[in-house]
């Protein structure tokens, strides 16, 4: 999953590449998508990079290759088990397809492999790495019944109040709304994702902390968008 920011430099660095055979300047990148300063594009590109859909090459100036594009941009559908989906498996032993006979109520009682995308801000917001980093096994009582879960890597202790660690694990159900109290994985103006209780009123949504040390972050509510939705917590001793 890109965000719209990464999307768009992509898109960009590959239409430059095939009309002038080399890619943008970071200047040129920073003033087609209007960022105030370069060390956005350096995220940017940093994020395209783990993400398997650019390659920079050591030792020369301005020397990034695009690899692969995503299937917006007309490349190759990626493999299911690049995505959000769950693989259920029964004891031990994967399960390769899922019988036709069972019910939803059925299914929690079974665990399933989440692909870890990677890691999420509970402190100052961070970019979210979006490629499966591995997967983890979690009970299927932890899930619900229906949507896409994932799982992410817990860095900072803003959450400590409500039981979120920094190591932690959380489970995430993908959804792009939620209620007020809610905790979620918010991204913020397309580029940095945090894990934060939502509070929407107006036209303006609060990102709360579950710690005093840190202050409650308000945004207008067109430069936030919800991810996802807290469902479980895993924690290794």
């Amino acid at each position: 999953m890109l965000t719209k920011k990464q999307l768009d430099l992509l898109e960009f660095i590959h239409t430059r590449v095939q009309r002038d055979g080399v890619p943008p300047s970071f200047d040129e990148m920073k003033d087609a998508l209007d960022l105030r300063s370069k060390s956005g594009i350096h995220r940017l590109i940093t994020a395209l990079e783990e993400r398997g859909f650019i390659r920079r090459l050591a030792h020369r100036a301005r020397a990034i290759e695009v690899v692969k594009l995503p299937e917006s941009m007309g490349g190759v559908p990626s493999a299911p088990t690049s995505g959000f989906q769950p693989k259920v498996i029964d004891g031990p032993h994967p399960s390769p397809t899922q019988p036709a006979n069972v019910t939803p109520e059925e299914i929690v009682m079974h665990a399933r492999e989440l692909p870890v995308m990677g890691k999420i801000a509970a402190g100052v917001p961070i970019e979210a790495i979006s490629h499966v980093d591995h997967h983890v096994a979690v009970p299927g009582q932890m899930l619900r019944a229906t949507g896409s879960h994932y799982a992410l890597e817990v860095k900072g202790d803003s959450m400590i109040d409500a039981g979120i660690n920094d190591g932690d694990t959380v489970i995430i159900r993908e959804a792009s709304t939620a209620n007020n109290g809610d905790i979620v994985v918010a991204l913020v103006e397309d580029q940095e994702a945090t894990l934060k209780k939502f509070h929407h009123n107006g036209t303006s949504i609060a990102l709360e902390a579950a710690n005093p040390a840190y202050e409650t972050r308000v945004y207008p509510e067109d430069m936030v968008k919800v991810q996802g939705c807290l469902v479980g917590l895993i924690r290794t001793y």
